[in-house]
């Protein structure tokens, strides 16, 4: 018998596969769509490490699963490739961006087709592409006309590491999430996005949508929205006034002082006419080197400066209190400042004992009453700020605005889009707060597009977030010079069914939901959400536990995994380490199991075909005998049982075809290969099967080990592709009183249960224990041999599990 020559099989496949184009999506079917998508990858030099393709093989079972259901599936992979983290690499090896994203490309493509994709080829989009950025431009134009995108010049986080400004969402707390870097606030003119102006409708839109709820709740905290109202206490001897943000304004009766915070532009306004200025100022420095979490802890002793010789006036009662400098009120929430009632507070009660302050407490008023009486104004606030939308650095969309000194900010015509980045031998940060673009003076000065006169293109380019926020549209239609997408195709693709990723849980889902919300409004788009359906990616460890990385070398190539063990074994190990999102450690002796389980389907299947001898690399013949055991029922080993046996195997068959399929669906892939690995361990026992069986068997195989399965399918002479030939569908007759739960001990305490046929055996009842990620906390860790590690398992059919520490 031939053994499993996976580099040559899963070569033929892949060719083959790209040859017939027997993936590409249909714009004009009649049949139902799908369209499954990956959150496309940022090529990075380093390229892929097993960890990468988790998701990638996850969609890839699920759409060949609805391929093979009959369905119309949409399943393309594009580079999101433009932003700091390519340019710091081309940075760090002296190559131009271009170039090295290209290469990099080259790279991760190459990684891709050796694990055997279904992917759309034919719609592959590149960020970095003139026609695709060309409509990342154009969009921004719609959102500057539509008043939703402004210049402003205003204090911004500059990280001097990277020498850009970074939007709030850049930061990990007060440091630039990228590079750890503390930053600075500078003041720069800034183009902004109003993402605010979408706050509610995307938190209220989120109920709609078939999510993970932490992802949900993760949107929800970072939107952040507080209901509240806006109050202004003046400051007395002075035309300036606090303007609060309180949720509580029924209790403005019991506020005894104000808080600034470090950053509010008042601060040091008031500073100049207080007794203290210097002590002030030392103050505030000391706190800009703080993260907010620090600033934040319940447990952080409260610290903070009275600005002496300044008083604020409570407008509910006309009383002078004391004005503070604090570093536990933030500049990004609400105004910035507050109003301090100690009484019904637990930080303000914690720093008025500190400073001495009254604690005054107070009959409560009526919210709106109170609110209208001292002229405030009831509002909503919000923890996300509106987009800083600038970046000064080379890689990236040029913004297409034009500076004119008689008409100030003007839109470059569509017409003229895209405005390309131009090239240059020297890209590397300026350092003062412009772009490296603003030293090119053959394409930085230009002409007005209103008046003609002498002008100036705007420098700044757009963060790496902004090709990224709109991607899956372009997939619909990737050819179109003419439009985003047509609507015909938006249509009929819309919306996204299923979203795989976890890396962009908060930023990247924000911004395009934003996007997509405001390309609805101007009837671009036909839904009013991008994902229907999202699913979370959870990561993969190194052997150690710890994250991959150079620094640890503990980095696992696919390459090397896929020559060694062959596509298949990888693709099927990465979805049977546990529940998808969950995060797991590598572990090279569990692939070596599944790379068992693909060398016992390949022999049964070489037993099958009746073809020990044949190539591996055409198809086969199946011989006279084959086909007469084929005849009588009774294919395979065990000849002359084929009636006992295929009545035998057919409970548990149809078990799996309705496992595997709805696993399959709600993305419990590990549970899915668990059952076919029961059903194999079934089909060896009885040493039989139908030709039949297998052929269904295969078909189960199919989306997550392709190559094989197409293999020995072909070898059992069928006309059609595997792909073609259907999915299997299950008797509901024959699965009447098929299983029984019963419960599983461990250390002589339930822990959960397992479903099991009447007769499983205890190899089958432990490997049903293992796919529960109920029970996966409390199992040792596999595989499990009887006596292992100190483990002994007691098993009655039908009754109980048991696994017990000896």
């Amino acid at each position: 018998m031939d053994t499993y020559d996976h580099d040559k099989i899963e070569k033929k496949w892949q060719k083959r596969w790209g040859e017939s184009g027997s993936f590409r999506a249909s714009d004009e079917s009649s049949k139902e769509k799908i369209f499954v998508l990956d959150m496309f990858p940022y090529p990075s030099g380093e390229g892929l490490h097993v960890g990468h393709p988790k998701g990638y093989i996850a969609t890839d079972v699920y759409s060949r699963h609805m391929r093979m259901r009959g369905k119309n599936v949409l399943h393309p992979m594009g580079w999101d490739a433009f932003g700091l983290p390519a340019e710091n690499f081309a940075l760090k090896n002296k190559i131009h961006p271009r170039i090295a994203v290209e290469k990099n490309i080259e790279n991760f493509k190459s990684q891709l087709a050796h694990i055997g994709f279904d992917y759309d080829w034919s719609r592959e989009i590149n960020t970095t592409d003139p026609a695709y950025y060309k409509w990342t431009q154009w969009i921004f134009l719609q959102l500057y006309k539509k008043g939703l995108a402004d210049l402003r010049n205003e204090p911004i986080n500059w990280c001097p590491s990277c020498m850009t400004g970074l939007a709030n969402e850049d930061l990990d707390g007060n440091a630039c999430e990228r590079c750890g870097t503390i930053v600075e606030k500078r003041t720069l003119p800034q183009w902004v996005l109003k993402i605010t102006a979408y706050a509610d409708r995307m938190l209220a839109d989120l109920d709609s949508l078939n999510w993970p709820e932490h992802i949900k709740e993760a949107q929800r905290n970072w939107i952040g929205r507080s209901e509240g109202a806006e109050i202004e206490f003046a400051v007395s001897g002075s035309d300036e006034r606090i303007k609060v943000f309180t949720t509580r304004p029924d209790t403005l009766f019991g506020a005894t002082y104000t808080v600034l915070a470090p950053e509010h532009e008042l601060v040091k306004k008031l500073a100049e006419r207080a007794e203290n200025k210097e002590e002030i100022l030392s103050y505030v420095k000391a706190a800009s080197a703080k993260t907010e979490i620090e600033r934040t802890k319940d447990e952080k002793e409260k610290t903070g400066v009275e600005l002496r010789g300044i008083k604020a006036i409570n407008p509910a009662n006309n009383e002078e209190i004391p004005v503070f400098v604090a570093d536990y009120v933030l500049g990004g929430y609400g105004t910035g400042a507050i109003m301090a009632v100690p009484a019904h507070d637990e930080r303000d009660f914690a720093f008025a004992k500190k400073f001495n302050l009254p604690i005054k407490e107070i009959e409560l008023e009526n919210s709106e009453e109170i609110v209208k009486k001292v002229g405030g104004k009831m509002v909503s606030t919000y923890k996300i700020k509106d987009w800083v939308f600038s970046r000064q650095r080379y890689w990236g969309e040029p913004i297409p605005i034009i500076h004119c000194e008689k008409d100030g900010a003007v839109p470059v015509p569509e017409s003229q889009l895209p405005v390309m980045l131009p090239e240059v031998e020297h890209y590397e940060p300026s350092g003062t707060g412009e772009s490296p673009l603003a030293t090119i003076a053959e394409w930085v000065n230009t002409t007005c597009p209103t008046c003609g006169g002498p002008a100036k293109r705007e420098t700044n380019t757009m963060p790496q977030w902004a090709g990224s926020s709109w991607y899956y549209l372009r997939f619909m239609d990737p050819k179109n010079d003419t439009t985003l997408v047509s609507k015909e195709k938006e249509k009929y693709w819309a919306p996204v069914d299923v979203y795989v990723g976890g890396d962009h849980a908060v930023r990247h889902l924000i911004y395009a939901r934003f996007w997509h919300k405001f390309l609805y409004d101007i009837g671009s788009v036909s839904t009013i959400e991008p994902f229907a359906r999202l699913e979370f990616l959870g990561f993969i460890l190194a052997e150690d536990g710890r994250k991959m990385s150079k620094r640890y070398g503990n980095v696992i190539n696919p390459d090397d995994v896929v020559k060694t063990y062959g596509a298949d074994s990888f693709r099927v190990y990465e979805m049977f380490m546990g529940p998808f999102e969950n995060t797991v450690a590598w572990s090279t002796s569990s692939i070596i199991g599944t790379r068992r389980f693909i060398e016992r389907v390949w022999k049964i299947g070489m037993e099958i075909s009746g073809n020990a001898s044949a190539s591996t690399g055409s198809a086969t013949s199946v011989t006279e005998d084959l086909k007469a055991a084929e005849a009588e029922g009774d294919v395979g080993r065990g000849a002359g049982r084929g009636a006992d046996t295929a009545g035998s195997l057919e409970t548990l068959l149809h078990q799996t075809i309705k496992k595997v399929s709805e696993d399959i669906e709600a993305f419990k892939f590990n549970t899915a290969v668990s059952q076919m690995m029961v059903l194999l361990n079934a089909i060896e026992k009885e040493g039989s099967i139908s030709a039949g069986q297998w052929k269904t068997f295969l078909q189960l195989l199919n989306p997550f080990a392709p190559h094989i399965a197409s293999e020995l399918w072909e070898r059992m002479e069928n006309v059609e592709t595997i792909e073609a030939s259907g999915w299997p569908a299950f008797d509901e007759a024959k699965l009447a009183g098929s299983t029984k739960t019963i419960a599983v001990q461990i250390n002589g305490k339930v822990r959960g249960t397992v479903e099991l046929a009447p007769n499983a055996s205890q190899e089958e009842a432990v490997e049903a224990a293992y796919a529960n990620p109920e029970l996966g906390k409390w199992l040792p860790p596999r595989p499990l041999q009887e006596g292992e590690g100190g483990v002994k398992v007691i098993y009655v059919p039908g009754r109980i599990l048991s696994f017990v520490a000896v």
